[in-house]
């Protein structure tokens, strides 16, 4: 997996986000299955640094969580991973996805084993894959 990394800014706040994108989506941008994007999204507001950044050991549980889907989305590619916002109080993974219900049903069962979540998901339709291409545009070209 390539990924790139870009500071943002929050349009309420003007807190920094780090925005994590995923490159080498192409394989799964060519299947028009993947037209569902996901974004499933950890709110740590109330335990948030004066910047806006999650304490250390919540981002420790958010890598752990974040491995473990990646390494059954890996396995299994029923989703994809593409972005990462990390800021302004909370985390948001973006992922594309053929199935709600498959999806759902898969991270049900990869977070059972943690502690109950804070999280949320929205689901949108997005076969033109237009949130991913405006998401892309944060990240630094350097030549």
């Amino acid at each position: 997996m390539i990924w790139w990394t870009a500071p943002a800014e929050s349009d309420e706040t003007g807190r920094t986000i780090l925005v994590t994108g995923r490159k080498d989506i192409e394989q799964f941008r060519a299947n028009h299955r993947f037209n569902i994007r996901v974004e499933v999204t950890w709110d740590y507001s109330a335990e948030a640094s004066p910047g806006g950044m999650p304490s250390e050991e919540t981002a420790r549980l958010m890598e752990q969580v974040q491995e473990t889907l990646q390494k059954e989305f890996t396995r299994d590619p029923v989703a994809v991973l593409t972005g990462i916002f990390t800021g302004d109080g909370k985390r948001d993974w973006v992922f594309y996805t053929l199935s709600t219900h498959i999806f759902g049903r898969k991270i049900n069962e990869l977070l059972a084993p943690y502690p109950l979540l804070p999280l949320t998901i929205y689901c949108e339709n997005d076969p033109d894959w237009e949130a991913y291409d405006e998401m892309a545009q944060a990240e630094i070209k350097i030549d």
